[in-house]
């Protein structure tokens, strides 16, 4: 829904925060869906509208692959839209509401994720398994914000992972992580099990479900914009390319600022995005443009995940 219009902020000159400029409204929305019909061409589209409606008319067993941002069940504003907490078993009963408007969308052999945090995560199990096969749960560290007074600090969050059937994509060697080999173990003179590269000592590992090279968005990522729960563009990388393969579909129903379509656009995936608020509709579609002239992931690059702290993934 529009909402009314804000003074542009007055950032510092290296603060890369997307915002939406003068003019960019009228023009980003000619390229806005709003109503949709059980006909209309949905793919690669972005579009402003409740769930529950659009999730309808959306053609059956297109996707493979739901990656699902529900709001936490805590009392937060997202633009125009205000979400409240409310009980456990009520929030449960919500997240079923939607998830079964989805399961006609997606194929027999897709992949869904689902993201929570540790007052939601019990319900996402619960109601996922239902329907779905569970797989794992993924923690990974969201490393930002104060710390907590008379409790433990908020450093992680959940992703849910889950499938359709027991046929699923799940391509290994597209999300391995590099990292650096500390103590290089050598036999007979040369490495064991790790690269010698120009800039250091590599070990390529098999991803696990404890993800610690995230970074949240912040302030000097071109990323970075407004919306208060923004997923980074390399954790929307790891699951796509884990999950699906070139030219498939992608489906996200809590899409805020677009990271999952934009991750998608960038990897040569197709992506259906739902979204309530305009304004984060058009900073998806912002992103969108910017993604055709720059298809870099932050932290993704030689085709490999780069922990933090190393030369090709400084910061990232």
């Amino acid at each position: 829904m529009p909402r009314a219009e804000t003074p542009i902020k007055e950032r510092a000159p290296r603060n890369r925060t997307l915002t939406l400029l003068p003019g960019d409204k009228e023009r980003l929305r000619k390229q806005l869906a709003y109503r949709i019909k059980a006909d209309a061409e949905t793919k690669d589209r972005v579009i402003c509208g409740d769930a529950f409606d659009v999730l309808k008319v959306l053609p059956a067993s297109g996707f493979s692959m739901l990656f699902a941002d529900p709001p936490y069940n805590l009392t937060k504003t997202f633009g125009a839209n205000n979400f409240g907490s409310m009980p456990a078993a009520e929030y449960e009963e919500w997240l079923e509401s939607w998830l079964v408007l989805c399961l006609p969308l997606l194929s027999v052999n897709a992949s869904v994720y689902i993201c929570g945090d540790w007052r939601s995560g019990g319900a996402i199990q619960r109601v996922g398994e239902r329907f779905l096969k569970l797989r794992n749960r993924i923690t990974w560290e969201r490393e930002k914000g104060r710390g907590a007074k008379a409790n433990w600090k908020n450093a992680s969050e959940d992703i849910w992972f889950f499938t359709v059937s027991d046929e699923y994509t799940f391509n290994l060697n597209d999300v391995k992580l590099k990292r650096k080999v500390v103590a290089p173990y050598t036999f007979n003179g040369e490495p064991k099990d790790w690269d010698r590269e120009a800039d250091g000592n590599f070990r390529t590992t098999h991803p696990s479900n404890l993800w610690t090279d995230i970074s949240v968005p912040f302030w000097s990522m071109p990323e970075n914009t407004d919306h208060p729960t923004q997923k980074p563009e390399k954790l929307l990388a790891k699951v796509i390319l884990a999950s699906t393969n070139a030219g498939d579909a992608i489906l996200d129903p809590f899409a805020g600022s677009g990271t999952t379509a934009v991750a998608a656009k960038k990897l040569g995936r197709h992506f259906t995005a739902i979204e309530s608020d305009e304004d984060y509709c058009l900073l998806a579609l912002k992103r969108l443009e910017a993604a055709n002239g720059d298809r870099a992931i932050q932290g993704y690059s030689d085709g490999v995940f780069w922990e933090r702290n190393t030369a090709r993934g400084v910061g990232r």
